[in-house]
């Protein structure tokens, strides 16, 4: 199944251009003349979808792309994302995801970072690599960057876990030692008395965060959180006009399993504190999940690519608080020389000691 484009709003009232969100706005605004279309207010609360009732429906595994048709200059393209600029004449498309073979966003969080505040905080990072090239704050700020909208699972759960383990007491001993002169001496010394563990912990899970996508580093993407997902909206169509949004590549089911290793992490803290005691070992954790839900999420991030040293590097730009992740080249010079100082800086304390202990 194909979606046919869906237009955000009417061209710009002042000139017939095309419009597009402006972040930190609630607004579509014209990029030649500066009107802006106010987006109408969501009609519904976001939502969340039973997890149980989506594996019960039929599953349509090979999607087809979007097909789209430029209201501006009646271009046919197709793609796999659900927004984008049309290639010839700029016009932003959207794409009707309602009868779409995939799960339909069901929020978006909006950019509040313009272009310029991205700029801003990738200059503010680059300053900030100590051990990275000079030239490299030249290079960064000629690179252009694109305004995406990454797709994101959210899961809600109650769980219930049992678990087995151990919980550990610290005492002291006083113990008896030879010095190197051949002196008896005395110490205190730390012992562990351990004792069996086990019980029951239970807890609630709101908006567990799963990124749905591959086509950027999940580490880097992991390290822009947090994210304000309390300020989500229900999707419309203009929240994402002239910007790149991805359609998910992550399944339900396998984002489900990431979430629960997150969840995994939390149980065994709250499984430790339950223990008590100056330690605790965890044996096993048998935990049950109910109530599961989900809802796909659209995330802004600011997507850069640079060339440096015939390499290609990524950086990543949170669309709403401006953390910046990425990678980026060394200078071998600047090691050395740190390297260097940190040799002097050993030699020195030793030269000292000797010198006073001579």
């Amino acid at each position: 199944m194909t979606s046919p484009t869906q237009s955000p709003a009417h061209p710009c009232a002042g000139c017939g251009a095309g419009v597009a969100f402006a972040p930190g706005t609630t607004a579509l605004r014209c990029p030649y003349c500066g009107l802006e279309q106010p987006i109408a207010p969501p009609a519904r609360q976001v939502r969340e979808h039973s997890y149980e009732a989506f594996l019960a429906k039929p599953r349509v595994r090979t999607v087809a792309p979007h097909r789209f048709t430029c209201p501006g200059c009646s271009a046919r393209t197709e793609s796999d994302a659900i927004s984008k600029t049309c290639q010839f004449c700029g016009t932003a498309l959207v794409a009707d995801t309602a009868d779409d073979d995939q799960v339909a966003p069901e929020a978006v969080l909006p950019f509040v970072l313009d272009r310029g505040g991205a700029r801003k905080a990738l200059r503010s990072w680059v300053r900030t690599r100590w051990f990275a090239p000079n030239r490299l704050k030249k290079v960064t700020e000629a690179e252009s960057m694109k305004s995406t909208y990454l797709p994101h699972w959210t899961f809600d759960a109650a769980t219930v876990s049992d678990y087995v383990g151990q919980r550990g007491e610290h005492y002291w001993i006083t113990t008896s030692y030879t010095d190197s002169n051949g002196r008896r001496r005395t110490r205190r010394e730390r012992r562990t008395r351990w004792y069996p563990a086990g019980g029951r912990v239970a807890r609630d899970f709101d908006d567990v965060l799963v990124a749905a996508t591959t086509h950027v580093d999940g580490d880097d993407l992991g390290k822009l959180e947090p994210w304000p997902l309390k300020e989500a909206v229900p999707f419309q169509p203009g929240y994402v006009a002239g910007h790149h949004s991805l359609r998910y590549d992550t399944e339900p089911e396998a984002g489900l399993q990431q979430a629960k290793g997150v969840m995994r992490g939390v149980i065994e803290g709250d499984c430790r504190r339950d223990i008590g005691g100056d330690v605790q070992r965890v044996f096993s954790v048998d935990t049950s999940y109910s109530g599961v839900t989900f809802k796909l999420l659209l995330l802004p991030v600011w997507v850069g690519t640079y060339l440096f040293g015939g390499r290609s590097y990524q950086v990543l730009i949170n669309g709403v608080g401006g953390e910046v992740q990425g990678d980026r080249p060394y200078s071998a010079v600047k090691i050395a020389l740190a390297v260097l100082a940190a040799l002097a800086v050993v030699a020195g304390v030793v030269w000292l000691y000797l010198a006073n202990h001579a």
